[in-house]
């Protein structure tokens, strides 16, 4: 099937260091998570086709913002929005158990009470699939999943495989979505999909 190329408009909104301070809920939205250094920021980067939109944190873990980019793009007359929601790296953080508590609590609240949330994004290095920080993020997602919300596997870093461990990868996940933000591939793919569940077959 022939990949159709989406030139997406993507502008950095606000980072909310806080949840009560995150943006209305008042568009379709695109959920990152994943570990810190799994490549949400160069993912969101390829997709957008920006070098410098999203940035990492020198310290992996160390920030804890949610970053709100709104996405535009036009099909023939017809202009469409959604946003991209970037999440903190999980697994680094290196705070107080209280304070890692309570952010943790935070989020989940944000994740099972936004009703804007259409697609989440869980990203994965596919050079270390299997760690139980993963998995349960996986079953977490599957339990609040509420609706015509949908759940896309992400596998980063898709070019530090072998070819056999690519081709085992892609058996034992056949929905999965395989890329690489530095040989730029797979992010059509995820553009499309993403589009396709929020709107319809508009493209």
């Amino acid at each position: 099937m022939e990949q159709k190329r989406v030139n997406l408009d993507v502008s950095f909104v606000t980072s909310a260091p806080t949840i009560e301070q995150a943006p209305p809920p008042n568009i379709s939205e695109v959920v990152f998570l994943g570990r810190s250094n799994v490549g949400k920021s160069s993912l969101i980067n390829s997709i957008a086709n920006r070098k410098n939109l999203a940035k990492s944190s020198s310290t992996p873990g160390k920030t804890k913002l949610i970053n709100f980019f709104d996405a535009k793009f036009k099909v023939k007359e017809n202009k469409f929005e959604f946003r991209f929601v970037d999440l903190p790296g999980f697994g680094y953080a290196k705070v107080s158990k209280a304070e890692k508590q309570h952010w943790e609590e935070k989020l989940t609240e944000f994740l099972y009470e936004r009703a804007s949330i259409r697609v989440f994004l869980r990203l994965v290095d596919a050079r270390h699939v299997g760690l139980a920080i993963d998995n349960e993020v996986e079953n977490f997602l599957k339990s609040i999943k509420k609706g015509d919300q949908k759940i896309f596997t992400i596998f980063t870093k898709f070019d530090k495989l072998k070819s056999n461990e690519k081709q085992k990868l892609k058996n034992k996940y056949p929905d999965g979505f395989f890329t690489s933000s530095e040989k730029k591939i797979g992010t059509d793919k995820i553009k499309e999909e993403i589009i396709k569940h929020i709107f319809g077959e508009i493209l």
